[in-house]
């Protein structure tokens, strides 16, 4: 399998970029894009580090961030695994990249920036549940954001309740084949009570 190797090779299998793909991009946080992003309760964080990169989901009841200012947007970090991929990549490389969904809408809407991590008390209260803070927030500097075409998710269907829904294995299921003997059923059947508890 032949591998390309340099931009101009590339460019050449491919039309011109659309001009309104390059000319809708913008720098910080406008009416339109503060709405969407106030509307988005799950968002995908891209980090990059010396291990390589990395996606994870993030999620909440509302809103996924809190817009700070036109330029800035603050992520909580609640209870998860502890593995701190995403947060060690930000410590060593700042780059980010955010990807804000919405259910039932077929756009995305793409933010680019550099982030830092704060302890800060102020930072953590604005994000309290009852007595339950976020361990840190992700201070996330807006340097470019744009809507992603719809046609990935029309692609997909992934909004259609009609659309072919495959079986697929269970988080005990990839457990069981990393480890033998695990007990997967139990696993799975308990989860959801298991996570209420850590939600936050």
């Amino acid at each position: 399998m032949q591998k390309i190797t340099d931009t101009a090779t590339l460019e050449t299998l491919y039309e011109a970029a659309v001009p309104r793909s390059l000319t809708k991009v913008a720098t910080r946080l406008t009416p339109l894009y503060q709405q969407w992003i106030e509307a988005s309760k799950f968002l995908i964080l891209s980090t990059i580090g010396p291990e390589g990169t990395d996606a994870s989901p993030r999620g909440d009841d509302g809103p996924a961030v809190k817009i700070a200012d036109s330029k800035t947007l603050w992520l909580p970090d609640w209870r998860g695994n502890n593995r701190l991929d995403s947060l060690r990549n930000i410590v060593r490389d700042p780059r980010v990249s955010l990807m804000f969904m919405v259910p039932g809408c077929n756009n995305v809407v793409r933010v680019n920036g550099t982030a830092f991590l704060t302890a800060d008390e102020d930072a953590r209260a604005a994000f309290a549940r009852k007595s339950l803070l976020p361990a840190t927030v992700a201070v996330i500097t807006v340097e470019e954001l744009y809507f992603q075409c719809a046609k990935a998710l029309m692609r997909s269907r992934l909004w259609d309740p009609e659309a072919d829904r495959p079986a697929v294995p269970t988080a005990g299921q990839f457990l069981k084949e990393q480890e033998a003997g695990f007990e997967a059923d139990a696993y799975d059947e308990g989860y959801a009570e298991y996570a209420k508890t850590r939600m936050w």
